[in-house]
């Protein structure tokens, strides 16, 4: 972590027993800028597959490659190309990553959870992805495999402002008080909790 970039929070913004703030833009603009990258990517190969555009750009594998993995019956199995799907989880990615403040990890719990709903299983869904390629299929797919490591790297840094809500949620519960009002980002739960 960048001290630096972390010495201008005040502390009241920083959650008990942590170091940082999750929450800071310094922590959540490079994971929106991710996911803005990742909606592009993920764009371009839905015109493929959408067949707005009749081939793949890939400066590694080529692309009959590419266009292997983007015709193959993973990309089918619904009823969106796979690709589209990635564009709407990127997209939500950055959505949910601007909303809110620097305290978001306490008053919109709620955002911070999507966010990770968000960022979490589109992670994993490319990591499976990126498995299939070359053991199921026999090629390689560039783009594919750089949309796969942007939903991987975005995974980490996203659940650490998720751990923080869910520790707020979880001292807001042995207070006594509403998680869910709480959840919803109540103010005066939030006054009322550290």
């Amino acid at each position: 972590m960048d001290t630096a970039l972390h010495s201008t929070t005040r502390s009241s913004d920083i959650p008990p027993g942590w170091t940082y703030n999750p929450s800071t833009w310094g922590e959540r603009l490079p994971l929106v800028a991710a996911a803005v990258a990742g909606l592009g990517t993920a764009l371009y190969l839905s015109a493929y597959q959408l067949n707005y555009i009749e081939s793949v750009w890939d400066p590694f594998f080529g692309s009959a490659s590419s266009e292997i993995i983007l015709n193959s019956p993973i990309s089918k199995v619904l009823p969106i190309p796979d690709a589209l799907l990635g564009a709407i989880g990127y997209f939500l990615d950055a959505i949910s990553g601007i909303i809110g403040r620097t305290k978001r990890w306490k008053t919109m719990p709620w955002i911070v959870v999507l966010f990770g709903v968000a960022v979490g299983p589109l992670g994993i869904t490319s990591l499976f992805l990126v498995v299939a390629q070359p053991v199921m299929f026999h090629a390689w797919c560039t783009l594919c495999l750089v949309s796969a490591i942007i939903s991987i790297i975005m995974i980490g840094p996203a659940m650490d402002e998720v751990l923080a809500s869910l520790q707020y949620l979880q001292r807001v519960k042995r207070s006594g008080l509403s998680v869910w009002k709480a959840f919803w980002g109540n103010e005066e739960i939030n006054a009322n909790v550290n």
